[in-house]
């Protein structure tokens, strides 16, 4: 099978959007400061409870530990979820790679319908970066 370039295109861009879009924290969120961010639209749902962005932003200012990654990799999942929900994909793929103490990228693998695995991984497009 073949995956047409609009279609790469369009996936790409839409996780690249669900990723890096700060989704509000959660009531339950721990935070650094009295701003839970979010896209205002997501006040006014046309399907409840349904968000765009992702929680990834809450780690800006925490240590990189195994907790940091096993977050990562929810926050990244729960991001994309909607991907599976509206049948664009049958799987999505998160896997965290802790470089050192200060560094841990995230790939992003989209499984098709047709069973055709979809990389998603911009150099450089996500990390948590610690400074000692």
């Amino acid at each position: 099978m073949f995956i047409s370039q609009d279609l790469h295109r369009a996936l790409t861009r839409s996780v690249l959007i669900s990723l890096f879009t700060w989704r509000r924290a959660a009531d339950d969120d721990p935070l650094d400061d009295e701003e839970r961010f979010g896209w205002w639209g997501d006040s006014f749902p046309t399907v409840a409870d349904d968000r765009i962005g992702s929680r990834l932003w809450l780690l800006r200012r925490v240590k990189l530990t195994r907790q940091t990654q096993l977050d990562a990799e929810f926050y990244a999942r729960e991001a994309l979820q909607w991907l599976i929900d509206d049948g664009h994909c049958s799987a999505v793929e998160i896997i965290s790679e802790r470089l050192d103490d200060q560094r841990l990228n995230l790939r992003t693998t989209l499984v098709l319908a047709n069973g055709e695995r979809l990389d998603i991984n911009p150099d450089n497009s996500w990390q948590v970066t610690y400074a000692l």
